[in-house]
This record gives structure tokens, sequence and C-alpha cells, in this order.
């Protein structure tokens, strides 16, 4: 897992859990980059893939916002845990989504 991912996890861990309820503001990039210890870049290329997510908003003069549920939060990081999983046991996206599709 690549160093931006694990900061998006623990972000989005942060809101599964209630940490960070919608609608509240996150800490500056750099700040959250000083608490985990890695560069303000890494924590912006996390911001954006949550943003992608739906779990987080940007607004200019107003910061970055949590936009999603506590509860989507936990299902889209069940989500890339699965997906991570099914990569690693050589699945691609289409067999993946297949395999899903035949669930229900």
């Amino acid at each position: 897992m690549l160093l931006h991912d694990q900061v998006a996890a623990e972000i989005r861990r942060a809101i599964a859990e209630g940490e960070a309820a919608p609608g509240e503001r996150l800490p500056p990039a750099r700040d959250m980059a000083a608490v985990l210890g890695v560069n303000t870049n890494t924590v912006l290329r996390a911001l954006r893939q949550l943003r992608e997510e739906g779990l987080l908003e940007f607004r200019r003069g107003h910061g970055v916002r949590v936009a999603g549920s506590a509860q989507r939060g936990a299902v889209l990081g069940k989500a890339l845990e699965l997906i991570q999983f099914a990569r690693d046991q050589g699945y691609r996206r289409e067999e993946l989504i297949e395999l899903i599709q035949t669930l229900h």
C-alpha cells in the first residue's frame, strides 16, 4: 500500500469511527502531515483521493470538510480492502465485479 493510501485509510477510519463528522472541517494539510510524519504532498494526494470517493469536499475559503457519513466511510474502507485482497489473489477488476454481481 502506498503512503498516500495509508494516509487516506487513516482519515477514512477517523470518519468511520465518528472522529470527524459530516460538515466538520479538517485541519490544514501541513498540520496533518506534521502529526503523521509525512510530506504535505502525500496528505494532499490522500485528500484528493477521498474527495473523489465522495467523503470530502473542498470549498475555497472554507477548507476541507467531511462530506460523507461514517457509514459511507466504513463501507468504502471495507470495499477498498476487498479490492486489494482480490488483486493480491490475482483477480482483475472485471472479475471482481462479476463475482459481486452473482451475490445478489
